[in-house]
């Protein structure tokens, strides 16, 4: 059983990954994996820097992580070209892990899992929510952004009700819910 993870920026879907991994599943981020694919893959370091520019990396090789963050941002065409480039990459990046597992569930967290085509990559999916204060709060925390460009990257996304209905499960969380017991009552 592969069971998506996401949710809004800010949401708090890492926080959740993390607490499954703890409980011993695999979990598999597209994130992480999307920041290595991009900072290896030549063909897609090649892609990147006729987009952005040779600033898109950093002079030792890694990624500059608000020049990518300002491009995609930017417009919804910018997110579109990132992700033609990324998502498909991403698959078979997932497909092949999962190969690799012992467990008979595994989740995979991503972010833009619907926009990304990606939710089909999986049996179910959770959706992580928290309130809109919460999630600016975190951003502005994590991303060290103003309140206007935390807002900005929020309503960048697909819309919270949206990605709520067409999710399997919804899980809280405003920092003071119990994860353990709303993941408890999920049917895998």
């Amino acid at each position: 059983m592969k069971i998506g993870i996401t949710g809004g920026i800010g949401s708090g879907k890492t926080y959740v990954a993390t607490f499954l991994k703890k409980k011993g599943f695999p979990v598999y981020s597209c994130d992480d994996r999307a920041r290595i694919l991009m900072k290896e893959d030549e063909e897609i370091k090649a892609e990147l820097i006729k987009l952005i520019g040779e600033d898109a990396y950093l002079e030792d090789g890694n990624l500059n992580k608000p020049v990518i963050a300002n491009y995609l941002y930017a417009c919804k065409e910018n997110q579109e070209t990132i992700g033609q480039l990324i998502n498909p990459r991403i698959r078979q990046d997932f497909q092949m892990w999962c190969n690799f597992q012992d467990s008979e569930v595994m989740f995979m967290e991503c972010a833009i899992l619907f926009e990304a085509g990606l939710a089909d990559s999986v049996d179910k999916i959770i959706y992580v929510f928290a309130s809109d204060e919460v999630r600016i709060n975190r951003i502005i925390h994590r991303d060290k952004l103003t309140r206007g460009e935390a807002y900005t990257r929020m309503r960048a996304q697909m819309p919270e009700a949206v990605k709520m209905k067409l999710s399997d499960y919804c899980i809280i969380n405003n920092g003071n819910n119990n994860i353990l017991k709303q993941l408890q009552n999920i049917e895998i």
